[in-house]
């Protein structure tokens, strides 16, 4: 019997090859073909070499994540098959290109079917050329896995097209001839097939993207910072969509640069933002505490690579939590946004702008680089823009200032938000400072006006906590075990509670979209709930776990931790949860 729309496919090879192109594309015309899909890249910290891979997962259903098991390996070098072989299923396949040499034995011994085929020599033939390699492969695994190749034809238009119709005719060439060989010789012995279910379109995108779409959607205008891997598309996604929504990007000489123009766009009342990662973030907290001072609505994203230091630039980690929650010294108002899903993404992207000016102080959005760089099909009615609403908070009209006649841009009130007024106009000519100041904006060193701007700047917290969404929950009520997860962990959490609901134990989640400021009284009795909290995070520490008992003084009783760069997987959760051990998680009861 064949198995249908239920698969996983993982291309290898080295940097320069095409893999990430490769694997995207087939991605986006499985997509095309109303299929769901999740597509997870992994890459080497270097231009050329080095080994990458793009692993791309199939369903009918809608997917939140990857999984551990490969139906289909296409290694472009030796060294791809080393590394991968022992992840691909009994009667699962290796396709590769005879070129590629190998110890066939063990694969052989697991029940591993290897489909060796000339692909170098179909794409120098009917391409003209060898780099077309990648084409062919993905044509024969389109013709083994009997998918119709009018999606192949599809995308590879699009994404030729800007290179002219010899490129595209070379490759659809190319595609096809591999299609019709690959599908005569081995797609009887492969049983997983790939067909299409025409349906409404969705958008393939990526977590960088959404929040960059949840900007343009919030009215974001501005957007300045230094390119540092995982948040540069984001930049990226904005400048090439800047013509269009009006846009100024700049991108600055280095990271403290970047959040200082940002806060002179915010202060001059653009809605403005950077992005960075931990190690640019390290820059910007001088001048993140400025923002906070000088009450400056800010927004910030910080997409997590492993650290310290420079750390693994191009692999994952959630070790920046409790950085950003105490960044730059002294204290000063934040809000902390962490979305663990493609659709939470554009939504905390939206919502980080009114924040920011509702509360008058920097909002940071947590991403990390899993989530920066995966791409799900997501249908397209969950980025509605119609239900965006923008709010500007206290920002007084020019009408309004034309009755005031004494200014205080850091005036003291109940809630702790003063009027804030941009430059311009006659009766709003003010001065603000990182130093302590008055209401009027100039500095003092008393101390009784000094205890009432901090009163009033914190306070803002306090009545923040009132619109902070709290963790939501997923899976049954009366589960045997809680998970407790924060950003991009969601999608493994929910596929294991899913996965543990079948056979046991019982589970649920709790995903904390948003992290600080809580109404922590609510999260504890949400905590009390749960007969066993287990902790999942992609940390050494445990970091959302500490704050979580600092706050509540709620406890975990198991805590599953990942820190080798890599993302958790559900099977490596499943795992945790039923005492098997795996090198890569650790974890503590």
């Amino acid at each position: 019997m064949p198995i249908v729309n239920d698969l996983t496919i993982k291309i290898g090879g080295e940097a320069g090859q095409g893999v990430e192109s490769s694997g995207a594309g087939f991605a986006k015309a499985i997509a095309r073909a109303g299929l769901y899909i999740y597509g997870l890249q992994d890459y080497m910290s270097r231009i050329r070499g080095g080994h990458n891979f793009y692993q791309v997962r199939v369903s009918e259903h809608e997917v939140w994540t990857f999984r551990d098991a490969i139906h289909m390996l296409l290694p472009l070098t030796t060294e791809a098959v080393e590394r991968h072989w022992r992840e691909v299923v009994p009667g699962g396949a290796v396709l590769y290109d005879v070129g590629v040499k190998f110890d066939e034995a063990p694969l052989r011994e697991r029940g591993v079917q290897l489909f060796p085929m000339p692909l170098m020599k179909i794409a120098e033939e009917q391409g003209g050329s060898r780099i077309m390699m990648n084409t062919a492969a993905l044509g024969a695994v389109a013709g083994i896995t009997e998918f119709d190749f009018a999606y192949i034809a599809d995308i590879i238009e699009t994404n030729f097209k800007r290179k002219g119709s010899a490129v595209v005719d070379g490759n659809l060439k190319v595609a096809r001839y591999a299609y019709d060989a690959g599908q005569q010789q081995y797609a009887a012995d492969f049983p997983w097939k790939i067909q299409a279910r025409p349906g409404p379109q969705r958008m393939v995108i990526n977590g960088n993207q959404a929040i960059a779409l949840g900007a343009i959607a919030a009215g974001c205008r501005f957007i300045s910072g230094y390119p540092m891997t995982p948040a540069t598309s984001i930049l990226e996604y904005l400048n090439a969509k800047s013509h269009q929504f009006n846009i100024v990007c700049k991108q600055t000489e280095d990271e403290i640069a970047g959040i200082l123009f940002a806060i002179g766009a915010a202060h001059a009342g653009a809605r403005a933002m950077c992005a960075t990662s931990g190690g640019g973030l390290c820059l910007m907290t001088e001048a993140l505490g400025f923002a906070g001072c000088t009450e400056t609505p800010l927004v910030l994203v910080d997409s997590q690579r492993a650290g310290p230091s420079t750390g693994l630039p191009t692999r994952t980690e959630q070790g920046d939590l409790e950085f950003v929650l105490h960044a730059s010294h002294g204290e000063w108002p934040r809000i902390v946004l962490t979305p663990g899903t493609i659709e939470e993404c554009f939504w905390a992207g939206v919502r980080a702008f009114n924040l920011a000016e509702k509360y008058q102080t920097p909002v940071i959005i947590m991403q990390d680089l899993t989530q920066s760089n995966s791409i799900r099909a997501v249908p397209k009615e969950r980025f509605d823009f119609s239900q965006v609403t923008i709010d500007r908070g206290k920002l007084l009209t020019a009408e309004e200032l034309d009755r005031i006649q004494n200014y205080r841009r850091h005036l003291v009130t109940d809630d702790g938000i003063s009027p804030r007024a941009l430059p311009g106009h006659p009766n709003a000519v003010y001065v603000t400072t990182g130093d302590e100041h008055t209401e009027y904006g100039f500095i003092t060193e008393e101390s009784d006006i000094r205890r009432a701007q901090m009163e009033k700047r914190m306070h803002k917290e306090e009545v923040a906590k009132a619109e902070m969404r709290l963790p939501v929950q997923y899976g049954p009520e009366d589960a045997d075990l809680t998970f407790i997860g924060w950003g991009s962990t969601y999608g493994a959490i929910r596929e294991a509670v899913d996965v543990l609901n079948q056979d046991g134990p019982r589970a649920n989640m709790l995903h904390f979209m948003e992290v600080w400021p809580l109404d922590w009284e609510r999260v504890g009795q949400l905590l009390d709930q749960a007969k066993q909290l287990v902790l999942v995070e992609q940390n050494y520490t445990g970091q959302l776990g500490r704050v979580i008992r600092a706050n509540t003084g709620k406890g975990m009783d198991k805590r599953i931790l990942k820190y080798d760069g890599r993302p958790i997987s559900t099977d490596e959760i499943v795992a945790g949860v039923r005492g098997e051990v795996r090198a890569e998680v650790k974890v503590y009861a």
